[in-house]
């Protein structure tokens, strides 16, 4: 990620904890459709409602008719900082700095022929938020941000015959970034002068594609592959710097580029029909973290002066493993289960107060209901478990040094959504 020019504090690009400190990052496996009940397991490969477009285009050949599914979602947990004995800054703790992020998604899809079909989706699959006490004790490195994707993807998909099904869809993510972090104006107390503060905001458009093929070697088999390509999103605007002084006064207004990449990624999803009941399902997933880069340039003072240094993100690929089941308890009552494990992009000693995160677990559950022929309803939960990350952080100059850990941290997020047929 390059930001111009070098002389700017803490941006807080986040790829804040859960929904993808359960994939490490910040894309996210919960659009609001009941792969959320499933922890993402067979993503790729269950071909079984119009939000295939998100996980696997090549789905679409399995659906008939016209098909829609609308869904609404909320993002809740705990992200709450904890200072030890080291922390030398004053302020308060950081309070929760996950509030409620509400979400939702729309997929339609129409089979044209026994061959080809068509869709659109538009689903937010990149991004969180982070919402820190302004006064708190590591304000100097994030007080609160967020970045968020949405995208809009129309797609085609193509059956050879009852094995082979390709698909491909055209994304368009509309980028929203916003961040706020104070500068430190009395370092180490030499001065008495109340802290200046920096905001950015942009909105920007990227593009992308998504690949998918699904091979169907026996009935009730499938697996699938997908894959979502990079998208660039190339944020600019003039920094909003509060606070009278040299320094502020030379930022403020100053026009800042920030170029962020949401990475490639790839699944390899299985999904099999064990008997009239269950069915199991898996995926592993592989994202590419390593290619973010750095995450932000932050200001750094002291009586002489400051300087500039650049945050290097130090982000290495995520995976993530994920094992699920279906059981049709009645003929119109389906369940869905799901287990799943991800890496962190971060390394323990490179865990920053900007970028939170940790390996983690993910369990989920919900339920299908079939109102009559034409319609379903689905309920989903999953809980994202965290634990505690311990972050150390602090500026040369300065020597502002904020220490703790996030304890316990856990995120949830409860899903309902429709399916029609026509």
């Amino acid at each position: 990620m390059q930001l111009k020019p070098s002389a700017l504090p803490a941006l807080t690009l986040l790829a804040l904890c859960c929904q993808q400190a359960n994939a490490g990052g910040i894309m996210l496996y919960e659009v609001g459709t009941d792969n959320v009940g499933l922890a993402n397991a067979g993503a790729a490969a269950r071909a079984q409602g119009p939000s295939t477009i998100a996980s696997n285009p090549a789905g679409m050949s399995y659906l008939s008719g016209t098909q829609i599914t609308g869904g609404l979602q909320v993002l809740y947990g705990d992200l709450t900082f904890n200072r030890d004995a080291n922390t030398n800054v004053s302020g308060s703790g950081s309070g929760n700095a996950l509030d409620p992020i509400p979400g939702g998604s729309f997929f339609i899809t129409h089979q044209l022929d026994e061959h080809w079909s068509v869709g659109f989706g538009s689903y937010g699959d990149f991004g969180l938020a982070a919402n820190y006490d302004n006064d708190w004790s590591g304000r100097y490195f994030a007080q609160n941000a967020s970045i968020a994707g949405l995208s809009l993807v129309p797609s085609v998909a193509y059956r050879f015959n009852d094995q082979w099904s390709v698909g491909v869809g055209v994304k368009a993510m509309y980028g929203m970034l916003q961040t706020q972090t104070a500068i430190d104006r009395s370092p180490l107390d030499r001065t008495d002068r109340n802290d200046g503060q920096l905001k950015y905001k942009d909105n920007t458009w990227g593009y992308g594609a998504n690949l998918g093929v699904i091979y169907a070697p026996q009935p009730g088999t499938r697996i699938g592959l997908a894959y979502t390509s990079k998208v660039d999103l190339d944020f600019e605007d003039g920094l909003d710097v509060k606070g009278s002084g040299p320094l502020t006064n030379r930022l403020n207004g100053l026009n800042t580029k920030i170029d962020t990449q949401v990475p490639q990624t790839v699944t390899l999803s299985l999904f099999q029909q064990l008997d009239p009941k269950w069915a199991m399902l898996a995926t592993v997933n592989w994202q590419d973290w390593s290619q973010f880069g750095e995450v932000g340039v932050q200001v750094d003072t002291n009586v002489a002066g400051s300087q500039s240094s650049t945050i290097d993100a130090n982000y290495k690929d995520t995976y993530q493993l994920a094992l699920g089941a279906q059981y049709q308890a009645t003929q119109q009552l389906l369940w869905n289960f799901g287990i799943a494990y991800d890496t962190s992009a971060v390394s323990d000693h490179n865990r920053t107060l900007n970028v939170p995160m940790n390996d983690s677990w993910r369990l989920a559950t919900g339920a299908t209901y079939a109102l009559n022929k034409d319609t379903d309803i689905n309920v989903s939960w999953a809980l994202v478990w965290l634990g505690d990350m311990p972050v150390d952080q602090t500026k040369t100059l300065s020597g502002d040094r904020t220490s703790g850990q996030f304890d316990n941290a856990w995120i949830q997020a409860l899903t309902g959504n429709m399916t029609w047929r026509f």
